[in-house]
C-alpha cells in the first residue's frame, strides 16, 4: 500500500491502466453482436468506464455504436442530463448518449430495501433509482443484457464528505486501508452479520437490481486488481492533512489516466451522487424522507424475528 510516486499522471496512469485491462478482458469475452450499455451520469467513475469501453471497441475493430450511455432523469429534473450531455459534446461522442425519463412514482424505497436486504441510507438511495433506470432501459429494450456502471470508484479514491460522517476525519480516512470498502478493520464483522462491510454492500446495490430485471452487470471498479491499484496510491502523502486535496485527487488522477490510456481529454465536473443527480432536491428530500430508521423499521418487518437487529 501506498507504494506509488506522488505524481498524479504516473498515478493515473497506473490506476486507469488497471481499469483498462479489465475492461478489456471482459469485453473481449462477450458476443460482438450484443449491445453494451452504461449507466451514465457524466461523473468521473462512469465517464472512465465509458471511455475505456469505446477505446477497446476500437481497438479491436469493433463499432462503437454498440455502445450506449443511459442517463437517468426523474420527470424530467436532475442535474445529471445537463453533465451528460455536457461530458459527451466535448469529445464528440453525442451519438452514445440516451435520456431516460421516468416519474417519480416509479421510484420506490421500500421496494430497494426488500430487493438488496439492506437499511443503510446511501445503498438504498442507489438502489432505488438504479432500479427505475433498469426497468425503464428493459422497457425500451427487452433483449438488452449487458450494463456497465462505475461503481466503486468512489470507495477507491476515498472520494466521500467527510463532513458528512462525524466518526471520520481526515486522518482516519488516509491512514485506514480499505476504509470505504470494508470499513474499520478489514477481516472483522464491525457492520453487522448480514453485511462483512461497505464493498459487499456496494456490490449488492448494483448486482441485485441487475439480476432483478434480466441484466449481467460489470462494475470496474470493484475488480481486486483495480482495488489493488488503488490501494497503492500513497494518499497520506497527497493529502497532506487537507479535504480539498484529498477530495481534487480523483479528478487529477482518473483525467489523467485516462488520457495516458485512451489518448482521450475526458472533462471533470463535479461530484455528485448518481442518486442525487437524477432528482431534483426537492424530489430527493421527499422521496427519501425518514432515511435510514425508515429502511431499518422496514427491514425488520419483513426479515426480523422478535429480536434486535445485529450492530449498525
Amino acid at each position: 500500500m501506498g507504494t506509488l510516486g506522488r505524481s498524479p499522471a504516473s498515478i493515473g496512469e497506473h490506476y486507469v491502466g488497471a481499469l483498462y485491462r479489465e475492461v478489456a478482458t471482459w469485453l473481449d469475452r462477450q458476443d460482438r453482436n450484443e449491445p453494451i450499455g452504461v449507466a451514465f451520469s457524466g461523473g468521473i467513475d462512469s465517464g472512465a468506464v465509458l471511455l475505456c469501453l469505446y477505446r477497446r471497441l476500437l481497438e479491436t475493430g469493433q463499432s462503437p455504436a454498440r455502445l450506449k450511455a443511459f442517463t437517468l432523469t426523474v420527470d424530467g429534473a436532475g442535474a445529471d442530463a445537463a453533465q451528460a450531455r455536457s461530458f459527451l459534446r466535448r469529445l464528440d461522442l453525442e451519438m452514445l448518449g440516451e435520456e431516460v425519463d421516468v416519474t417519480a412514482s416509479e421510484l420506490d424505497p421500500l421496494a430497494a430495501v426488500e430487493l438488496i436486504e439492506d437499511y443503510k441510507a446511501r445503498d438504498v438511495e442507489c438502489a432505488t433509482v438504479n432500479l427505475a433506470l433498469l426497468a425503464a432501459v428493459r422497457g425500451r429494450y427487452p433483449e438488452w443484457r449487458l450494463m456497465a456502471d462505475g461503481d466503486g470508484g468512489d470507495e477507491n479514491l476515498k472520494d466521500y464528505p467527510i463532513e458528512e460522517n462525524p466518526e471520520l476525519t481526515i486522518r482516519s480516512v488516509v491512514n485506514n486501508p480499505m476504509l470505504y470498502q470494508e470499513g474499520w478493520g478489514v477481516g472483522s464483522i464491525k457492520h453487522s452479520l448480514v453485511y462483512s462491510g461497505g464493498y459487499s454492500r456496494g456490490c449488492v446495490r448494483t448486482w441485485a437490481p441487475a439480476r432483478r430485471l434480466g441484466f449481467v452487470g460489470f462494475s470496474p471498479f470493484t475488480r481486486p486488481a483495480v482495488v489493488a491499484a488503488a490501494e497503492a496510491i500513497p494518499f497520506r502523502e497527497l493529502a497532506r492533512g487537507s479535504h480539498e486535496r484529498l477530495y481534487g485527487l480523483k479528478g487529477a488522477v482518473v483525467s489523467a489516466g485516462v488520457e495516458a490510456v485512451t489518448g482521450l481529454t475526458m472533462p471533470v465536473h463535479e461530484k455528485r451522487r448518481f442518486q442525487e443527480g437524477a432528482l431534483s432536491d426537492r424530489l430527493f428530500g421527499d422521496l427519501f424522507a425518514g432515511g435510514e430508521a425508515r429502511y431499518r423499521e422496514h427491514f425488520q418487518r419483513l426479515y426480523g424475528r422478535d429480536r434486535d437487529l445485529p450492530g449498525a
